[in-house]
């Protein structure tokens, strides 16, 4: 018999946790954590879910899709008008990379740590 297990906490390694956080914060409209700090930032979802956002010395961006510094995971976000939600997240600083497996199904883009992420129809 499988292990119950419930997803409580994902946590991103990154240079700077706040503005990290600021990001996903604006993209997702999620509360902040109120001891968020300059070592460990994070955001709560409704559920239960986090997002915890902590800062690692001498970090290295993932580099997509180059594996010499790979992802290692990277989180998906649905959204109805891929269009509309990419524009809006490249204007809160994401960045999209050139290579798009398939850019009617998924868009990749990265975040201002450098973290992979996914936006897929909603």
């Amino acid at each position: 018999m499988p292990l119950q297990m419930t997803l409580r906490a994902i946590t991103l390694d990154c240079p700077d946790p706040l503005a990290l956080a600021a990001f996903y914060q604006e993209a997702t409209g999620l509360e902040p954590h109120p001891k968020s700090d300059t070592d460990f930032a994070g955001l709560n979802y409704g559920d239960g879910l986090f997002i915890g956002f902590q800062r690692v010395d001498d970090y290295r961006a993932p580099r997509w899709p180059d594996q010499t510094a790979p992802q290692q995971f990277h989180l998906d976000f649905a959204f109805d008008d891929l269009d509309e939600a990419e524009n809006r997240l490249l204007e809160l600083g994401a960045s999209k990379p050139g290579h798009q497996p398939n850019e009617d199904r998924w868009r990749v883009l990265i975040d201002p740590a450098g973290h992979p992420f996914c936006l897929v129809r909603g």
